[in-house]
């Protein structure tokens, strides 16, 4: 170690020529220590990179914010729509807003309290919108603006909003609470009126009970001074505004859930808890002139039908030239429990009932006039599910529904794992639309979205964008993410190419997961090749190429046994080391999975050599797209389910996949379907393992067989798979004799004896059904105090078991020690276990082909796989890949260690090559061509590869740079002489959770995210901080699992279970959001009422004036209670307030808040004293009845 040390400094002052150098030792140039003690050494082999490369990123390109939300809005509550506009609103339990037009003008704003959205309504052609909260807080939202603003809050203080109603064209809005009571609001000032209608007073005197809440406020459709009040225990009362009085009280024993009316004002109908529908007329209000129970079972005696469920909304509207529509949510009966939820439309004599997929939340009838006192002549229904949208058309007798345009479906199949690519091919977006297009469904209404509202264009970002979603259930979505919008564009269905699991064979399988066992895991995809890779959650990886051209054939499949694990690891003393001849030969002993001598029978048979599913056999017809080239299956060892896979990659030029689990690595050649490597990790290092890790002395009952071979530093080639003969026990290449995997114990178990958790050895987590990222509502720390790393998160983030024995019994020693004490199989371990014996389980984290220098005394680069570890550490295999094409296809391709180790601290996320003038090197591709191309001289001409050279003019200039970023630091070091040139110590107290090499005007720079909720960026080579904002805590599993960076300064993660929220860290794009985002209003002439004159128009159409200002104002109706309810003003619509929250704008706005409160304050002082005088003056004219009483009274007289 002083050795190397000494070498680096040498180095650094030297500034030596990389071809000088040559390494005398295989144990790597940075030090088991990661480096981090060494910062001053800036100056590596290659010279001083800061006078070679000059960085033209500093801290002013960097800036956060969020650009757009797709999907679904999560758990929601409140639906409205704005029939001039044309635009919908939608709000959420987590009190989120989505506002929808026209493709493209969608929009996402969020209440700062969080809480619940009851209620939505629309200043309907206004550009504004209320908000009714669970918190009892009204908002009145500025649409104005791209970005919405609260222009106004009324806080409720003494009592709970229930329902609000705002009449057309009327700015007076009526507030219901669960007292009973109603208010009424000015829209303008966001101050409530004097005006107050007090359920006592709405009820009769003679009536006992309280009404309970107001459910339904609505003003009569014939006369506006007239308001329509529905109370939860089935009173409802027309109040008349002028008189102050009731006009109209009706009674029904069953509770009230909506109420609509008859456009003519003279009808009005309910629905109720029991599932009847009840039609009132004003003239006698005695009894319902109508009862139905629309679903519920006649009796044969006569008797009234029985009840139903209850009928949550109701809807009435009438037609010119037909029957009215009465269409409603619920009401189905009780003895059909296993029926969806359904809406119900019932024209005329025909009852319609449309069965949805989720319970409904709400529902909205859109009718062709604003004005409620006309003919409504509806035309659609927007239903609002729990997890999805509809929108029926009524036009049709069918009632097909539209074809939805907003991207709503991501939730479709939870998403489990996502990737995003900016800047790619131009002509990729076309040809996945073209082939996505042919698998669209028929049956939809043919005309327009009525949701059409707003204005959105191109803006000025013209560079495609592509997302990619993995599922749960296996399917793969592309999507075209170009200019913040979000469209479907292919979809992929990856379980197609295994077998459909039968029903009762679930014990019998080999299956590792109970449900989802085709949930992605990992997806790699280059753009350039079109080449795309899917590793699943059962521990397999799937290869598509993409053609254009149907083909029918069967699927290529290799199966892969990768199971290792070393014996027990003890910290090396002398007198137990064994006395092996030499380093490269100190080889941990050979056992299966389970870290014990368990075996189980299964069904009269140990599971072995047999993969987690089935892959088709027989021919299958593959569409065009991407069509499944090539399986590639773990399997089982001795009763142990494979691993699930932690990394993967694929590179086109090479012909090769690698992958690696937390056992060892596998590389497979795609060309020849053969696998080229199935080694353990600590079989990569050879004599390069920097802890040197010994084997404990065998037992006797478990030797190592004679014929025991080492591999670790020779090529490994198709040879090794053509000498595994069927009677020996192969792992990784080391041959063992069937015979010695004895069981200790001597005795064999059955199935009976052994239960599923026996299955297991000691330190083995129970395996876990994957996660989907869109289920994980697991809260996690944001330091590490809960979790000992990255790997601990990621156990409980993938369900896979990526670490040491003693990790897993810190992470999770309930469920340990429970299995330790069910199992009689198992070891005994020591309290006090070293840290080589803990960190004795070595993942690999990442892959990454390149061309590089393999070895320190390399003159030229190479084809390389850069392999990095758990455990820091980085390991470079050569790749040597035949000469020409025609070779390619029949010779074998080596792989073999080079030697070269290099270390960091926590586990690598990362690799990225720059060459020497600081530029980015892609990893070399071979040009896409059609595998199934009619054409035979597209079949027969030769690869075309692009190696990507680099902007210098020779090959690759004397020297590259190596980017290494693990969960804590990120290192730069020069190649060929692997000095380490710069150390960045990200963090101490957390871990990264995903770092990304990234383009951002035309330089490079290092992206991460952190576990605590930072989002960092470094300059490279030099690994400055550039920008590091607290940004956003990770509150659950979800956004650790699908945070990814791309190009040009985006960024993406999953926000909720059904949302995409996209961000931007470029500061050139925030400056260019606002040309981005679509205009929510747009100017629009509200239509005239019909067969009605201009003036009788402004008044809402009705048949007489009504002042409502003249009623409800100041000067009538004074002024209401302060105490009542707090008036809270907004942001006053100025956009990125918050923003200037430091300057002048956000000091006028705190000074403006504090005067508020002042007035506030000194309003209550005011109100207090005006109460005092009165008192005051009360007492003073009491005090002088009295005194003139007894005024002319003798003493004798009292």
């Amino acid at each position: 170690m002083k050795k190397f040390n000494f070498r680096k400094v040498l180095d650094g002052l030297t500034a030596s020529s990389p071809g000088g150098s040559s390494g005398s030792g295989s144990g790597g140039g940075s030090g088991a220590g990661g480096g981090s003690m060494h910062p001053g050494a800036t100056a590596g082999a290659a010279g001083t990179p800061r006078d070679e490369i000059q960085e033209t990123l500093t801290s002013d390109y960097f800036q956060i914010c969020k650009t757009v939300r797709h999907g679904f809005p999560y758990l929601p509550t409140a639906l409205a729509f704005d029939p001039v506009q044309k635009i919908l609103a939608i709000g959420t339990r987590t009190g989120a807003i989505r506002i929808l037009g026209r493709p493209g003008v969608d929009c996402y704003c969020q209440q700062e309290s969080g809480a619940a959205v009851l209620q939505l309504q629309f200043l309907i052609n206004e550009g504004a919108l209320v908000s009714a909260s669970a918190d009892d807080t009204l908002h009145l939202w500025n649409l104005r603006q791209k970005r919405p603003a609260i222009l106004h809050s009324l806080k409720f203080n003494r009592e709970r909003i229930t329902y609000c109603h705002l009449p057309f064209q009327s700015k007076w809005l009526y507030v219901g609470t669960e007292r009973g009571n109603t208010h009424i609001v000015n829209i303008e000032s966001f101050i409530l009126s004097g005006y107050v209608i007090m359920w006592n007073k709405a009820i009769e005197l003679s009536t006992k009970t309280h009404p309970g809440p107001v459910v339904h406020l609505s003003d009569s459709p014939r006369d506006e001074g007239k308001l329509l009040i529905g109370y939860e225990n089935g009173t409802v009362v027309l109040w008349d505004l002028r008189s102050k009085r009731a006009d109209l009280r009706a009674y029904y024993d069953e509770a009230i859930h909506s109420v609509a009316w008859h456009h003519e004002g003279k009808q009005f109908m309910c629905s109720h808890s029991d599932g009847s529908l009840t039609l009132w007329n004003l003239k006698s209000p005695n009894r319902p002139f109508q009862t139905t129970i629309p679903h519920g079972k006649i009796q044969r005696d006569g008797k009234k039908p029985e009840s139903c469920k209850p009928i949550l909304k109701v809807e009435y509207k009438t037609c010119k030239n037909s029957e009215p529509f009465v269409i409603f949510s619920g009401g189905l009966s009780y003895d059909k429990a296993c029926r969806r939820p359904s809406l119900t439309i019932m024209h005329g004599k025909a009852i319609t009932v449309l069965e949805m997929d989720h319970p409904i939340v709400d529902f909205l009838t859109l009718c062709e006039t604003p004005y409620p006192n006309e003919f409504q002549e509806p035309y659609a229904v927007v239903v609002l599910l729990e997890k999805d949208l509809i929108v029926v058309d009524l036009t049709q007798s069918n009632f097909p529904i539209f074809e939805n345009p907003y991207p709503i479906d991501i939730h479709e199949s939870p998403v489990t794992c996502t990737e995003y690519f900016a800047d790619c091919p131009p002509d990729l977006i076309p040809v996945l639309y073209s082939v996505g297009a042919k698998h669209k469904k028929q049956g939809y209404s043919n005309k327009e979205w009525p949701v059409s509202g707003g204005a959105w264009n191109l803006g000025a970002q013209t560079y495609p964008e592509i997302i990619i979603t993995g599922h749960a259930d296996g399917s793969v979505k592309f999507w075209d993410a170009s200019a913040i919008t979000l469209q479907m564009l292919y979809k992929l269905k990856t379980s197609k190419v295994f077998e459909k699991q039968k029903l009762g064979e679930g014990k019998t399988t080999a299956e590792i997961v109970e449900e989802d066992p085709f949930a992605v895991q990992m997806m790699y995809w280059c753009p350039e090749s079109r080449i795309f890779c899917v590793a699943g959650v059962s521990a397999y990886v799937v290869v598509y190429k993409f053609s254009k051209h149907e083909v029918n054939t069967e699927i290529a499949s290799l199966e892969v046994r990768l199971q290792y694990e070393v014996e027990d690891i003890i910290t090396p003393e002398p007198e137990i080391i064994p006395p092996f001849p030499d380093a490269s030969s100190q080889l941990p002993s050979l056992k299966n999975l389970s870290g014990s001598t368990n075996t189980v029978a299964c069904e009269g048979m140990m599971k072995d050599s047999i993969p987690c599913l089935s892959v088709k056999t027989r021919p299958v017809r593959m569409p065009p797209g991407y069509q499944a080239d090539l399986v590639i299956q773990l399997v089982w060892v001795d009763g142990e389910p494979p691993q699930q896979i932690t990394s993967l990659a694929v590179n086109s030029a090479y012909g090769l996949v690698a992958f690696g689990n937390c056992n060892g690595l596998a590389v497979v050649d795609l060309m020849q379907k053969t696998v080229l490597l199935s080694m353990g990790t600590l079989d990569l290092y050879g004599s390069s393992d920097p802890y040197q890790r010994q084997p404990r002395s065998p037992r006797k009952s478990k030797q190592f067989a004679a014929g025991l071979t080492e591999l670790s530093d020779s090529p490994v080639s198709l040879e090794l798979e053509r000498c595994k003969s069927p009677t020996s026990d192969h792992v990784n290449g080391h041959c063992t004799s069937p015979t010695s995997q004895s069981c200790s114990s001597g005795k064999r178990l059955s199935s009976a004896d052994v239960t599923k958790a026996n299955r297991r050895g000691p330190g083995r987590p129970p395996f876990r059904k994957a996660q989907s990222a869109a289920c994980m509502e697991i809260s996690l720390p944001v330091t590490t105090e809960g979790y000992i790393s990255r790997r601990a998160m990621l156990q409980q983030l993938h369900g896979i078991s990526t670490f040491s024995q003693d990790e897993r019994h810190c992470t999770a020693h309930t469920w340990m020690n429970k299995e330790n004490r069910e199992n009689s199989f198992s070891r005994s371990r020591s309290s006090s276990v070293s840290s080589i014996d803990r960190d004795s389980k070595e993942a690999i984290t990442a892959l990454y082909f390149v061309e590089s220098f393999a070895r320190k005394n390399d003159s030229a680069v190479s084809p390389c796989l850069w392999v990095g570890t758990g455990l820091g550490m980085v390991l470079i295999l050569s790749l040597n890949l035949p000469a020409s094409d025609e070779l390619r296809q029949t010779e074998p391709v080596m792989v073999s260690p080079s030697g070269t180790v290099l270390t960091l601290k926590g586990a690598v996320l990362t690799f990225t090559c720059l060459d020497c003038m600081g530029t980015l090197t892609h990893p070399p591709y071979e040009v896409w061509r059609d595998p199934n191309s009619a054409d035979d001289g597209e079949k027969t001409r030769k690869r075309k590869l692009v190696m990507h050279s680099p902007s210098s003019s020779q090959d690759m200039g004397d020297h590259q740079f190596a980017v290494i970023c693990s969960e804590k630091q990120a290192k730069v070091f020069s190649l060929p002489s692997q000095t380490c040139l710069y150390v960045h110590n990200i963090t101490e107290t957390s871990f990264l959770l995903r770092a990304d090499v990234v383009t951002l005007c035309n330089s490079v720079c290092l992206a991460c995210f952190c576990a605590n909720g930072h989002i960092m960026t470094l300059s490279l080579p030099s690994l400055r901080p550039l920008l590091d904002i607290n940004y956003l805590p990770v509150t659950d599993m979800r956004i650790a699992r699908t945070f990814c960076f791309t190009n040009e300064g985006q960024a993406l993660y999953l926000s909720s279970p059904t949302e995409i929220q996209r961000l931007t860290y470029s500061q050139e794009m925030c400056d260019n959001l606002q040309d981005m985002l679509g205009d929510l209003f747009t100017p629009v002439e509200t239509p005239e009422a019909q067969n009605r004159g201009f003036l009788k128009g402004l008044f809402g159409g009705s048949g007489q004036a009504f002042d409502r200002e003249e009623l409800f104002g100041e000067a009538t109706a004074g002024k209401a209670s302060r105490s009542l309810a707090q008036h809270i003003p907004g942001s006053g619509g100025i956009e990125g307030v918050r923003g200037a929250a430091g300057g002048v704008i956000g000091d006028l706005t705190r000074a403006r808040i504090a005067l508020d409160e002042r007035g506030q304050k000194l309003g209550e002082l005011d109100e207090r004293t005006a109460s005092m005088m009165a008192s005051a003056e009360a007492f003073s004219k009491h005090a002088h009845e009295v005194m003139l009483k007894y005024k002319d009274k003798k003493w004798y007289q009292f």
